[in-house]
Parts: C-alpha cells; structure tokens; sequence
C-alpha cells in the first residue's frame, strides 16, 4: 500500500517505494518519480535501475537524485530546483523513510526564497520534523 505525502500541491514524498506502487503512483496522477537513495543501501529494495524500468512501463519520468551518509550538496539542491522547473506534473519523491526527500525539497524551497514556516509546516503536517535542519534553512534563505 502506497504512502504518498504531499508537502505542496506538485511535489510528495514516501518512503520506499514498491514496484506496485508505481502503478499507483502514475493513477494518483503523478508525472515523475525522483529516487534519492543510493543503489545498494538495501540490497533487498528495489534498486534505482527497477523503479526506472517500472516508471518508463507507466509512461512516467523518473530521476535520481541519490543522497547518502555524506549528507546534502548544493549540486543535489540543483538536481532538484532543475527539476522542479522543468515538470510536466506533479513530482513524487522517495527515500528510505521520505525524510531525505523532505529535507531537499525545504532546501531547495528555502534556497528559492519560500516562507520558512510554511516549508516547516508542510513537512511536519506530512510527518517529517525540520527542527534539525532549521539552521541550514535559514542559511539558504539568506543566500537569496
């Protein structure tokens, strides 16, 4: 069963997604998938090359963005912000436990010049807290 969390009106998160949960995913009306976990963290889950394969078969666009144990880059945040301007629809991002994704798309949103609060707001209505992260997103807010 698919966990999908919206954190705005085009870009969600979910934990580990399944190869069934594409299918889902392209009837929930999303346009890409954005993988940020690193092929081989968990051999037994789906690897990166899988949920492409599976997300061409639904007509989706799919991107990896993979974020490990080194922690974020602005190069990632890039990744993201490209792709962000350039979707056709909505996004659905996914990680471990959907915090990586969560956390990338607040930098990236930070970084762009969007309301710290709302960013902090939406994250902890879809289950994820920023406090943590808070610094980093003050940082990048100012860099604007």
């Amino acid at each position: 069963m698919s966990d999908f969390r919206p954190l705005s009106a085009d870009f969600s998160v979910a934990p580990q997604i399944s190869i069934e949960d594409v299918a889902e995913a392209k009837a929930a009306g999303f346009a890409m998938l954005v993988n940020n976990r690193p092929d081989g963290e968990e051999p037994s889950a789906p690897q990166g090359g899988d949920i492409a394969h599976a997300a061409a078969a639904e007509g989706l666009a799919y991107a990896a963005i993979p974020i490990g144990h080194a922690g974020f880059s602005h190069a990632q945040i890039d990744a993201l912000d490209k792709l962000l301007t350039d979707a056709t629809g909505p996004i659905l991002a996914y990680c471990r436990s959907g915090t990586r994704s969560t956390h990338l798309w607040a930098l990236a949103r930070a970084r762009a010049g969007e309301d710290l609060d709302a960013i902090v707001e939406a994250a902890a209505k879809a289950g994820y807290d920023l406090t943590g992260l808070r610094p980093m997103l003050d940082a990048l807010a100012g860099e604007k």
